[in-house]
């Protein structure tokens, strides 16, 4: 439907590419994979599978995580001691398809950003008994100050997909370099500073303002 409109010419806020890649992990990884973790995969079918363990293998790559493509908070995301472990669940047809499938970084810091127009937070997400961070899997969240590479990297990310506004999640690993995990339009607030009611007037506040340039 959202590219029936855009072929019809239909103006849509958000944009059309950044409401369609919020639907899918796999469409993110797609078009977004130049910023995530290298060899994050978007993996379709069985051939995809097939050509990530001869890859994986090349690059001796351990643990692997899945993330199962329309599942948030946490709840869709698997690690698998190595990728012939994903496959072999994959192939049996208890791993559906698609998901996006990359190695995993040990002990890396998750950050989560919220960007509203000037509006900008970030906080740490952190859970001592789980490698899922995510507030609903029992994470706390702590201020975390971005640096000036990181909101470059937010600034490109949302530029790439055309959002006006955005949740990223960022994974800093233990070397030092940050890379996408996630991004959103929308998503909780809990563990963020901002109020449910500034949050709503902010959002409302962008989409005006769309609205009021595009009467021009």
């Amino acid at each position: 439907m959202l590219l029936d409109l855009t072929t019809r010419g239909v103006t849509l806020f958000p944009s059309a590419l950044s409401q369609q890649v919020c639907r899918s992990k796999a469409a993110q990884t797609l078009l977004f994979s130049d910023y995530m973790l290298p060899h994050t995969l978007a993996i379709h079918d069985q051939h995809d599978i097939l050509k990530a363990v001869n890859c994986f293998h090349q690059h001796s790559i351990g643990p692997v995580i899945t993330k199962i493509d329309r599942k948030n908070g946490g709840l869709g995301i698997h690690l698998w001691p190595t990728v012939e472990d994903a496959n072999n669940q994959a192939s049996l047809g208890t791993l559906p398809y698609p998901f996006v499938l990359q190695p995993y970084a040990a002990d890396c810091t998750d950050i989560r950003v919220i960007v509203l127009g000037s509006y900008e937070e970030a906080y740490q997400r952190k859970n001592p008994y789980n490698f899922r961070n995510n507030l609903h899997c029992g994470g706390i969240s702590t201020p975390y100050s971005l640096t000036d590479q990181q909101r470059m990297l937010c600034e490109q990310i949302m530029a790439r997909g055309r959002f006006p506004y955005a949740h990223i999640d960022l994974m800093e690993t233990q070397s030092g370099e940050t890379y996408l995990t996630e991004i959103n339009l929308r998503g909780g607030i809990k563990g963020a500073v901002i109020s449910p009611e500034e949050y709503r007037e902010r959002v409302d506040d962008i989409h005006a303002d769309f609205l009021a340039q595009a009467s021009i």
